[in-house]
């Protein structure tokens, strides 16, 4: 296995992007991640997407992007897996640098949401949940996280309102990020008049249906040690599942595939949760943010929030995550979303996260969830000196 390198990095702004198609954000993002790559050709194109048969009429986008990125004849194939799907492209980009099957790969996460309607995108997002056992009954992805943060707050005694540094935090990193859907500050009385949508599920708890595209390019770390740039060495790829319908699994509250992915994670970069500077989490919800710490180590169970009301998720605090806005103010493009967060480690790493810069970030850690924790994806980036 050869160690691998995100020698690139392109992204678009996530927002409503009503003159752009899939095509066009595709190209728009691997277009910059090329030209900060210096490549001009690729051997493999790999495309993150969850929803374009759904809310496009498009599928085969894997060729439809190497044709209109002028890539013609390359492998190039879409990848799916719910929300994971942007992480999940990037772990098979991986295998093939690390197995020898290809040198220089290309990997992006698109997404077209909004030029569908709200019932529309609210459909398709659930058929990333069980249709015959949740969604069968009426239940849509807001509903199935407000059920698990209910449930949480009951079993550890929390208000709604401890909930609101997650979104303080991600809207203040969000000012800074240039490519952020919301430049808004969010207060605790925003937060706390929000409009409701499942109770206890606030309009301020949710991520935003966007549009959006991320790329990296890929490529043997040897070929770029003693270039005098930094390598950014993929140190980890760790994919694991749970069951589909909550109702199924051991603990509702305990994301077991993110725990094991994570493990996993750790197992492969001989590192421990300590040694993380900074988690890049799936925050499509609050109650995502808060179990996902405590799957991924970082704090105990029924801790999570308390690590947010303490402080310590800030870009200044002991385990920064949302550092660019996150899914909440970043914007949540699904398929795109898995890409978007290794980009912004990335950013973190070569030091160029601008207000929102860790200092001396050197190990980063991005989780992407596909569905209620059904599918999760963990890669651990480090920074080689």
């Amino acid at each position: 296995m050869r160690d691998v390198a995100i020698i690139g990095i392109g992204q678009t702004k996530v927002g409503e992007h009503w003159e752009k198609d899939l095509r066009h954000l595709s190209l728009e993002a691997l277009q910059a991640a090329m030209r900060d790559a210096g490549v001009e050709h690729v051997d493999a194109l790999y495309v993150g997407n969850m929803l374009s048969g759904e809310l496009t009429g498009q599928e085969h986008i894997g060729a439809l992007v190497a044709d209109f990125a002028g890539l013609r004849g390359v492998e190039a194939v879409k990848v799916e897996a719910a929300c994971g799907s942007g992480a999940a492209a990037l772990r098979l980009g991986y295998v093939a640098v690390a197995g020898g099957l290809a040198d220089i790969v290309l990997v992006v996460g698109v997404e077209k949401m909004t030029d569908a309607t709200g019932p529309e995108a609210t459909a398709a997002l659930a058929m990333a949940a069980d249709a015959d056992h949740e969604v069968a009954h009426g239940l849509t992805f807001v509903a199935l996280n407000a059920l698990l943060m209910r449930r949480y707050m009951y079993e550890y005694g929390y208000q709604k309102e401890d909930f609101a540094p997650f979104t303080i935090n991600a809207h203040a990193n969000g000012m800074n990020n240039p490519y952020a859907m919301f430049h808004m500050k969010v207060t605790p009385e925003a937060y706390a008049r929000a409009r409701m949508i499942a109770d206890p599920i606030n309009l301020l708890d949710s991520s935003p249906v966007a549009d959006g595209a991320a790329a990296v390019v890929l490529a043997p770390a040897d070929w770029v040690r003693g270039s005098g740039k930094p390598v950014i060495r993929i140190a980890a790829s760790a994919v694991a599942t749970d069951t589909v319908a909550i109702h199924d699994r051991r603990d509702p509250l305990v994301l077991e595939a993110a725990a094991l992915s994570a493990w996993r994670a750790y197992q492969q970069a001989d590192i421990g949760p300590e040694e993380v500077d900074l988690f890049e989490l799936h925050d499509a919800f609050s109650i995502m943010a808060a179990l996902s710490l405590e799957a991924a180590g970082f704090a105990r169970r029924g801790e999570g929030v308390r690590l947010a009301l303490d402080g310590e998720i800030t870009p200044q605090g002991r385990i920064p995550v949302a550092t660019m806005g996150g899914l909440k103010a970043r914007g949540h493009p699904v398929g795109a979303t898995g890409v978007y967060q290794v980009v912004e480690v990335v950013q973190q790493l070569r030091g160029e996260a601008g207000a929102n810069q860790v200092p001396d970030a050197r190990v980063g850690m991005a989780q992407n969830i596909g569905g209620s924790g059904a599918t999760v994806i963990t890669h651990i980036l480090i920074r080689d000196s």
